[in-house]
């Protein structure tokens, strides 16, 4: 079974994604989440990294 990114909470994608800069992690990962971002239409800045 598959499951897209739309099982992840906005706060746990902007979480993934600012945690996937950090560990510089491949381009086109990071892509996919700032895509779902966007789409979305969430700020990554709005969400504190973390728990």
């Amino acid at each position: 079974m598959v499951f897209g990114m739309e099982i992840l909470s906005d706060e746990l994608l902007v979480d993934s994604y600012n945690l996937a800069l950090q560990l510089n992690l491949d381009p086109e990962f990071i892509g996919l989440l700032f895509a779902e971002i966007r789409k979305r239409e969430i700020e990554p800045t709005n969400h504190r990294l973390g728990a």
